[in-house]
């Protein structure tokens, strides 16, 4: 089994989500997010936010501890960083560009989405880095 940080992965996956909390806040980007994605006031209010932010929060320690598995033990901050930026750009803003081509979402909430997840990787990476 590869060294893993337990302690690391679960602060990424804090951190990440805590800052997912805040691009789509009201604050940030949340009331351009929740037009361009066509979301009522009432859709948002009848949702169940225990369900999704408890999923989000998984699904945010399954990114964190898979990335860890990627970076391997003790990476390097310019390992961390480097490799974060490009997962979150290159990969997952990406692929989420490509899907809302075909989906003919806007350009708008492309950016928010990737630029969240680019954010997303590079924390995760540079608090893995910084975990040793």
């Amino acid at each position: 089994m590869p060294q893993i940080s337990y302690l690391a992965v679960t602060a990424a996956a804090i951190a990440t989500f805590l800052i997912g909390g805040l691009w789509y806040s009201p604050i940030l980007f949340g009331k351009v997010w929740q037009r361009e994605t066509g979301l009522s006031d009432q859709q948002l209010a009848s949702s169940n936010m225990l369900r999704i932010f408890g999923a989000a929060l998984l699904l945010s320690l399954i990114a964190a501890f898979v990335f860890a598995l990627f970076l391997g033990p003790r990476p390097s901050m310019s390992l961390g960083l480097g490799a974060g930026f490009s997962a979150g750009l290159c990969w997952v803003a990406s692929s989420i560009g490509i899907n809302y081509l075909f989906a003919r979402r806007s350009f708008k909430l492309f950016l928010i989405d990737g630029g969240y997840h680019t954010v997303q990787f590079t924390v995760i990476g540079i608090v893995l880095a910084l975990w040793h």
